[in-house]
């Protein structure tokens, strides 16, 4: 039996939000993670091709624009750091 309320209730507003700002990284995220599993992946057919490691390298990029727009966004003058 669950006495605690809100451990069912689920994710608050704020919580929404915070996962709404950081979704453009959870995303550059995942886009790494599929490309590495691709590399994995290709190592049982030959080897990764120059796509599959450009692949990687842009993935890489994105996190990295992600990451710091996420950083700028919630540090950014009109909120305290």
């Amino acid at each position: 039996m669950i006495t605690d309320r809100n451990a069912t209730a689920g994710p608050t507003a704020a919580d929404l939000a915070a996962i709404d700002t950081e979704w453009p990284l959870i995303a550059a995220e995942l886009d790494i993670l599929d490309a590495e599993i691709t590399l994995i992946y290709a190592e049982d057919h030959g080897g990764p091709t120059a796509l599959d490691w450009r692949r990687l390298r842009r993935a890489e990029s994105r996190v990295t624009r992600a990451a710091a727009e996420v950083a700028t966004r919630t540090t950014g003058p009109d909120r305290a750091a």
